[in-house]
């Protein structure tokens, strides 16, 4: 059974395995409450998986040990196995969904884990783990529905409650539950009061759904830019613990971690992955009453793909109005980009694509202009278009 002196007992154990992260204060993020941040994209692997890992292959007998260890992940709870496994000397199989990023599967190599790239999503990669499991022998090294996983992952808590005094709440990613559960578990334990909230992303709500329900729900498909939280189908233990722990789950938008993992890298200098950034984004965007409280939000890992991290960022620009597209319908004339480019200046925005296209307009002599230009935020979006309206230019969107 889950304890407390689990929990405790981990945190010992884990003391020359992982960093103990440094909570802090986050500025410009979330203004309207005191926010934290509790930077588990700092550990050693990139991310807060290598806790319930190291502890899960930490209290296996020698006999288990002996035949190495077997697990399936979507690349951040492989790390965290490889990493474990090896610094014990133990033989580890990492199965990983094809979909994952090309700089997780290296890394989980580097670690000096056997990778097997599996057809699919997390859930196939489950599915094969246990395949070999059954057939080699292996020690399948769950990624969130384990009592010492989930004991692992608590030591979070711990560390927040040491930190900080008066906290109000903590914002926490939800994936497969074994981050919340364990986090949500410890500080029920310690202090009630503290409200534990946690976070999905639309496209895979898995957990959400079934807490909604009162029972497990499987989803028939997850599709998210937050993958390392992209689960079909929650843990039995992490399902009752998230019931009966978790305050409340919310869910958030691709669009809104696109802007939390901007936010994270201009405010903070901090690079998080999609469901690193779940918690921030949930804070960021209002989902829970928070307003006036001192809240600890997890940013879980960092582990994101470099040309993930550029499309991302694109859209977290897009997202907030720091970059915009205007198609504006034109008498194709000499002066006309001119006179554009001057409103535009003169309104502080600043071009940086313009594309000429001939098209179906009202006029034989039409064309259309794509401006690409950088900008403050949708206010600024907004007074450019309406001087430009405002000077008789038509645009179509």
């Amino acid at each position: 059974m889950l304890s407390l002196s689990k929990v405790f007992n981990a945190q010992t154990v884990l003391k020359n395995i992982i960093r103990e992260t440094n909570v802090v204060r986050a500025h410009g993020i979330a203004p309207d409450c005191k926010l934290y941040l509790k930077p588990e994209n700092l550990q050693f692997t990139g991310s807060f998986k290598v806790r319930g890992a190291a502890y899960k292959i930490a209290m296996l007998s020698e006999e288990e040990k002996a035949k190495g260890v077997v697990a399936c992940s979507a690349g951040n709870h492989a790390q965290g196995v490889a990493l474990a496994a090896t610094k014990n000397g133990i033989k580890s199989l990492i199965c990983l969904p094809d979909t994952a990023p090309i700089s997780k599967v290296e890394a989980t190599k580097g670690f000096g884990a056997s990778v097997c790239l599996v057809e699919g999503c997390y859930d196939d990669a489950y599915q094969k783990a246990l395949e070999l499991k059954e057939k080699e022998g292996y020690t399948f090294v769950h990624p969130f529905d384990d009592e010492n996983v989930i004991a692992g992952q608590g030591t979070i808590a711990l560390e927040i409650l040491n930190s900080l005094d008066d906290i109000d709440a903590i914002v926490v990613p939800i994936g497969g539950g074994g981050l919340a559960a364990g986090v949500a578990f410890t500080v029920k334990q310690i202090n009630p009061e503290v409200k534990v909230y946690g976070v999905q992303v639309s496209g895979a709500p898995s957990m959400y759904n079934s807490i909604k329900k009162g029972e497990i729900e499987a989803l028939d498909s997850v599709s998210t830019i937050a993958d390392g939280i992209a689960v079909k189908k929650p843990g039995i233990n992490t399902f009752e613990l998230i019931s009966k722990y978790v305050d409340d789950i919310a869910l958030v938008s691709d669009e809104e971690v696109a802007s939390a993992i901007l936010s994270l890298i201009e405010k903070q200098k901090m690079i998080a992955e999609g469901a690193g950034a779940t918690a921030v984004a949930a804070v960021m965007f209002n989902k829970f009453p928070l307003k006036g409280k001192r809240v600890v939000a997890i940013v879980s890992g960092g582990n994101i793909d470099v040309t993930s991290l550029s499309r991302v960022i694109d859209r977290g620009l897009l997202n907030s109005g720091r970059s915009t597209s205007l198609l504006i319908e034109l008498i194709d004339k000499p002066g006309q980009l001119k006179d554009i480019s001057r409103i535009i200046a003169d309104c502080g925005g600043n071009v940086t694509g313009v594309h000429y296209e001939k098209g179906n307009t009202e006029s034989v002599n039409g064309c259309f202009l794509r401006i690409e230009m950088e900008t403050r935020d949708f206010d600024h979006v907004n007074l450019i278009t309406q001087t430009l309206r405002g000077e008789g230019f038509k645009l179509v969107e």
